[in-house]
C-alpha cells in the first residue's frame, strides 16, 4: 500500500518507493487549479459557454460526433478541443492509455489523489497499453465505476461510457458519454476535440453531482489534460 508522504520535490526527480512526491511546479498548479475552479463556481452561469467549449469552434461544439447517438437527449454537453502540430497517429498513443491503473489522465494527479483516485501519470507511450477493444473497460479512479469502451476508431475516435443505472428520485435514465476525436488538419497536424454528454435525473442531489460540479472541474481538469496531450505529441515529432 502507498504511503502518502506529501513531499515536495524542486529538483524533479522520481519518486521514492511508498511514497507519492510531487514538484514544487504540480503545487502550485494544483493550487491554480482550484482556484479557477472556486473562480467559476462564484461566477456562476456568467462563464458557462467557456467552460463548455474552450478551444472549440462553433462548428466543432454543434457538430455531430461519434457516440453522441448514446446519450441522445443531454442535460449536459461540452466540447473542448486543442490544435497540436502533430500527425493524428503521433496522438492517439496517448490516449488509447488513458485510465486509472494505466497511464493516468495527464492532468493535475495531485488533485485527482487528494480525493484517492489513485491515479498515477505516465509520461511515456507504454506498448502494453496500446491495446483497447470495444467493450473494454477504463477506470476514473480506484474503486470507482468503469466506463466501457463503447466507440473506437484507430487513430480517429474513443469513446468511453453509454448508459447507466437511474439516479433521481423519479428514477430516470442516466447515460455519459466522454470521446476523443482526432481531426487531421494536415500532414503534421490535428484538432483533438473531447465531447461529453451526460442525461441524469430530476432532483436537486443529480443536478448538483452533475450540473455546477461536474461542469466546473471537468473544464479545469480537461484543460490540463489538453494541453498535456498536445505537449507530449509535439515533443516526440
Amino acid at each position: 500500500m502507498t504511503s502518502w508522504k506529501w513531499d515536495v520535490d524542486s529538483t524533479g526527480t522520481a519518486p521514492v518507493a511508498g511514497a507519492r512526491r510531487y514538484r514544487v511546479a504540480d503545487v502550485v498548479g494544483a493550487a491554480g487549479a482550484a482556484a479557477t475552479f472556486l473562480g467559476h463556481v462564484v461566477t456562476g452561469p456568467l462563464l458557462r459557454s467557456r467552460r463548455r467549449s474552450w478551444g472549440a469552434t462553433p462548428g466543432e461544439a454543434a457538430m455531430a460526433l461519434p457516440g453522441d447517438d448514446l446519450v441522445p437527449a443531454p442535460r449536459w454537453q461540452a466540447t473542448r478541443a486543442v490544435t497540436i502540430d502533430a500527425a493524428a497517429a503521433d496522438v492517439w498513443p496517448w490516449l488509447v492509455q488513458i485510465g486509472q491503473g494505466r497511464a493516468g489522465f495527464y492532468s493535475h494527479q495531485l488533485l485527482e489523489n487528494l480525493v484517492g483516485c489513485d491515479v498515477h501519470d505516465r509520461f511515456e507511450v507504454v506498448p502494453e497499453l496500446q491495446q483497447l477493444a470495444v467493450g473494454d473497460e477504463v477506470r476514473l479512479a480506484r474503486g470507482g465505476p468503469a466506463l466501457p469502451v463503447a466507440v473506437l476508431e484507430r487513430g480517429r475516435h474513443l469513446v468511453l461510457g453509454g448508459p447507466a443505472g437511474p439516479l433521481g428520485r423519479r428514477g430516470d435514465p442516466t447515460a455519459s458519454i466522454w470521446g476523443f476525436h482526432l481531426r487531421p488538419t494536415g500532414p503534421g497536424s490535428c484538432r483533438l476535440l473531447t465531447r461529453s454528454r451526460t442525461s441524469y435525473g430530476r432532483g436537486l442531489l443529480p443536478w448538483l453531482a452533475f450540473g455546477p460540479v461536474n461542469e466546473r472541474a471537468s473544464y479545469v481538469m480537461e484543460r490540463r489534460m489538453l494541453s498535456t496531450v498536445k505537449a507530449l505529441a509535439e515533443e516526440r515529432t
